[in-house]
């Protein structure tokens, strides 16, 4: 039996980690285990082909919270973002485009091509979105509270709660309902006319949901995506210098500063359970590691129905657990390429629409299309496509003169009806290239080398069920004080001394370390 610790936790993922280097700081004696050969989970930057520096997973930053930037010195340690000026460069079938910029005259101007009337809404757009992304953002960082409320101290938390909605006016009340409740389709419809600022906004609402754009819950995704910031501007996305890895690393090199131990290729084969409490877990080979805390920062459904005895828990929170939904539909293809995609739509090769999310999705209804295809268990046959290129701002990941290129397509279901994916892979490959060479017709001419990575692919990598990226949906009934279950949102679990701290419990996924900072945070206050 190895030496004990005050805390293990269970995957080296961006949240473990956070976990890992909050409670490190507070003193505690922290072993991380991870089972693959790097930390970082779905956040990592991998060399897959020679001289290609590959962000294979995650491949944005925003949504990072600013105070666990500060507190864990990241910037210390190397973290470093370059926001993304255009945001987004969608081109249109009938050669027409759109580009939204960080400046917003440039991005008002872009719209009036489509509409004077969008143009002329576009800015009371941004400001409700921001009133309401404020108030939803200040729960980021919140432990949620007990539900149903069982006793005083649960209603004074919700009484707490309310209280963050003060300065809220009547209508952003009910655009803050609308937003919880309403789909993607119904919130733009009710603010623009255009299709193309229509289409070009909406796609924010249906990233890794299982959901098309006119689903109900999906206006809330779009506000989740609209959260967070780059460099103190909120709103912005951008890529991390060094690939997403570097979050990652960041964070796992200032946990270290503080005497965290972070063990590789050390895959937990079981959590240890005594009389109700937690005392370690056992890696696969049978080395067994004492603590009396374990956090664990795998998904809900690999923590407690694979890592766990069920006789160790309650019954109906395994029947709970497993209900919660885990499978994703969402794919990411990687491209190694020897130049840039030539749009027929901007003949400026390179130009700004390489430095932006380059969008393939002409309409909101090409979007639900898409999703009744996913629907019936088929891959997208015209999916819903984002394209980014992180070598314009950071040409050191390719040989030079070359380039990455990150593919996130919608919808490719975890499940295939009458197939599977070893099968699919490569025909759905040269579908996917068939659809951005309708816009780009050199696309074949320059890959050099690709990777597609489905949902079962996701999954077998990284160890995300479903290959669901945000570790289960971010369904209004799997979210808040419902993640992942009623009762069991405030990062503890049924058995004495284990926790969750990943994106399996509030707020949810997207690489913002707030269900690490959370969870650290309860366990402080326990022990």
């Amino acid at each position: 039996m190895s030496e004990a610790f005050d805390v293990i936790i269970v995957g080296g993922g961006h949240n473990g980690l956070v976990t890992a280097a909050y409670l490190a700081r507070a003193g505690r004696r922290v072993l991380v285990l991870e089972s693959r050969e790097l930390v970082g989970g779905c956040a990592v930057t991998e060399e897959i082909w020679p001289g290609y520096r590959v962000s294979t997973a995650s491949y944005l930053a925003s949504l990072m919270q600013e105070k666990v930037v500060r507190d864990l010195e990241l910037e210390r340690f190397g973290y470093r973002v370059d926001a993304k000026d255009p945001a987004f460069f969608s081109p249109f079938p009938d050669g027409t485009h759109l580009f939204m910029w960080q400046d917003r005259a440039k991005t008002l101007a872009e719209i009036a091509k489509f509409s004077e009337r969008d143009a002329q809404a576009y800015p009371k757009y941004e400001d409700h979105l921001e009133r309401l992304a404020v108030v939803a953002e200040s729960l980021l960082l919140t432990t949620p509270p007990n539900f149903p409320p069982s006793g005083a101290g649960d209603f004074i938390d919700y009484l707490k709660l309310l209280g963050r909605l003060r300065g809220l006016s009547k209508t952003e009340m009910i655009g803050l309902v609308k937003i919880f409740t309403q789909s993607a389709s119904e919130f733009l419809d009710e603010w623009f006319e255009s299709e193309q600022l229509k289409v070009t906004l909406a796609t924010d609402g249906v990233i890794g949901a299982n959901g098309g754009p006119r689903s109900p819950g999906t206006a809330y995704i779009l506000l989740h995506h609209c959260m967070g910031g780059v460099n103190g501007h909120r709103g912005l996305w951008g890529f991390v210098r060094g690939g997403m890895g570097t979050v990652s690393n960041a964070i796992a090199d200032s946990a270290r500063s503080r005497g965290a131990l972070i063990r590789t290729s050390a895959p937990v084969e079981k959590i240890l359970v005594r009389d109700g409490r937690v005392f370690g877990v056992v890696l696969k080979g049978g080395e067994e590691i004492r603590a009396a805390v374990v956090a664990s920062n795998l998904d809900p459904h690999r923590t407690f129905l694979q890592l766990m005895d069920s006789r160790d828990l309650p019954p109906e929170f395994v029947d709970g657990i497993r209900k919660f939904r885990s499978e994703g539909t969402s794919l990411k293809m990687n491209l190694a390429l020897s130049g840039v995609p030539e749009f027929t739509a901007l003949a400026e090769n390179p130009g700004p629409q390489h430095r932006a999310t380059m969008h393939i999705c002409p309409s909101v209804e090409y979007i639900e299309r898409a999703w009744d295809d996913a629907k019936y268990g088929r891959p997208s046959r015209s999916p819903l496509i984002e394209m980014t290129m992180p070598t314009m701002y950071d040409p050191s990941l390719a040989p030079p003169g070359h380039h990455i290129m990150g593919i996130f397509l919608q919808y490719a279901p975890y499940t295939l009806r009458g197939t599977t994916w070893e099968q699919e892979r490569e025909p759905y490959t040269e579908r996917i290239l068939d659809v951005i060479e309708e816009y780009c017709p050199n696309i074949r001419s320059i890959v050099v080398e690709r990777q597609t990575l489905s949902p079962f692919d996701l999954e077998q990598r990284f160890g995300i069920t479903g290959g669901n990226i945000f570790h289960g949906e971010m369904s209004l009934d799997q979210m808040f004080v419902l993640r992942p279950l009623a009762g069991w949102a405030r990062y503890r679990t049924p058995v004495r001394g284990l926790y969750l701290c990943g994106s399996g419990a509030h707020p949810g996924g997207g690489v913002m370390g707030a269900p690490g900072h959370n969870a650290a945070r309860e366990i402080l206050r326990d022990r």
